[in-house]
């Protein structure tokens, strides 16, 4: 479940670009609007001609490419039609940091000037598997969390002695 955090412009009814442009941006909003505007150049298009098919200004559309401002799902729906893909393209190739929730920090792990990690680094993340996907769901299909957090501990604690082990074996070697 995510939570939703009240930014100060929303509580006091300030203009949304003024304290919400010094947030830092979301890191899947940078990656949907760098899809967005992948497939806007691809296709040929200004942001002035896509502002107008989506009944927008320019500005905004700019502003949903860097990633400042978010999207709703009727606007992502709007701009999918337009570009002639479906709305899960704004989130294929999202890199694992992304995934992960984590910002857009580590430029090492990636290719540079933002490309995305080549398939083979996205194969080796766990988080990339759906294998992890349904362990995470499974986990929180269970209600109680007494019974949750015995289970994490659990597991934590086999995966501390797999490591060891592995450790141990390096260490013979």
């Amino acid at each position: 479940m995510v939570k939703r955090f009240i930014l100060p412009c929303e509580q006091l009814g300030t203009a949304s670009g003024d304290i919400r442009e010094m947030a830092k941006a979301h890191p899947v909003d940078v990656h949907v609007g760098a899809r967005l505007r992948r497939r806007r150049t691809a296709l040929g298009l200004s942001q002035t001609a896509l502002s107008a098919a989506v009944g927008l200004t320019f500005q905004q559309v700019q502003k949903y490419e860097r990633g400042s401002n978010r999207m709703g799902s009727s606007r992502l729906f709007e701009f999918a039609k337009v570009l002639d893909v479906p709305v899960s393209y704004f989130f294929d190739e999202m890199p694992s940091n992304v995934l992960a929730g984590r910002p857009l920090a580590e430029r090492s792990r990636k290719g540079g000037f933002g490309e995305t990690a080549t398939p083979f680094q996205e194969e080796k993340n766990p988080l990339n598997k759906h294998e992890t996907r349904d362990l995470v769901r499974a986990y929180y299909k269970i209600r109680e969390a007494r019974i949750r957090k015995h289970i994490f501990g659990t597991i934590k604690a086999l995966g501390a002695a797999a490591h060891a082990q592995v450790l141990a074996r390096r260490k013979r070697n």
